[in-house]
């Protein structure tokens, strides 16, 4: 899990590219989280943050056009993790996944660094059909792959759908993020026996989760 708020991005490591992507989402996250890839930039550093080209690469075919694509492959992802889990089937969802998987990936290669150290590099430019064949392929790889199913989780932090794959000992973990979530229940917890407060009670749902009081806006320039 990596912070970066001044940034106006939030990096949150589910364990897979493709449930990375999918929890950029404003459903896929804590309260009062808001849209990650509301543009070419934050696109562009999502990919980076990721790991899907290397640091400096530079995008210069990136657009908008891209980013209505990564949403497009983000919801299919989305609704097919939720039918493993239980909700509604996913129709089309798998075929287009399908379909963007079957991209040419770019290829990867080693480069001398500036201190002679081999660091990744990309044999070419990379375009949006080769990036999106890379999650797409993680979506299928996790899909097919009945262990990684098992482990396939929402968060149990309320109001929070992050999904993520428990790999904790025993299959126990219950949060996406102890330190976020996990902190928030237990504070929430606190406070309803401080207060008394019941499950319904309709105290619970005004402001925040805590009831500290509401959430905080998306920053200026994030949706």
């Amino acid at each position: 899990m990596a912070a970066g708020r001044g940034t106006r991005m939030w990096r949150f490591d589910a364990g897979r590219i493709c449930l990375d992507l999918v929890a950029t989402e404003p459903a896929g996250g804590v309260p009062g989280s808001c849209e990650q890839l509301g543009g070419p930039v934050h696109l562009a550093r999502w990919l980076a943050d990721a790991g899907l080209v290397p640091p400096g690469t530079v995008l210069t075919a990136l657009d908008d056009t891209w980013v209505a694509r990564f949403h497009e492959l983000r919801s299919c992802v989305s609704r097919l993790m939720a039918a493993q889990l239980g909700g509604p089937e996913a129709d089309g969802s798998l075929e287009r996944v399908n379909s963007l998987a079957s991209g040419v990936p770019p290829g990867p290669r080693a480069v001398r660094g500036a201190d002679g150290g081999l660091v990744r590099a990309l044999s070419a430019a990379p375009d949006c059909a080769g990036l999106l064949a890379v999650v797409a392929r993680d979506a299928v790889d996790l899909l097919t792959d009945p262990a990684a199913r098992a482990a396939l989780r929402r968060c149990q932090g309320e109001s929070c759908h992050r999904l993520y794959l428990d790999t904790s000992r025993g299959g126990r973990r219950r949060w996406c993020s102890g330190e976020v979530c996990g902190n928030r229940e237990r504070v929430a917890r606190h406070r309803r026996r401080t207060l008394g407060l019941v499950p319904g009670d309709p105290r619970r749902t005004l402001g925040s989760a805590d009831g500290r009081g509401p959430e905080k806006e998306c920053p200026p320039g994030v949706e």
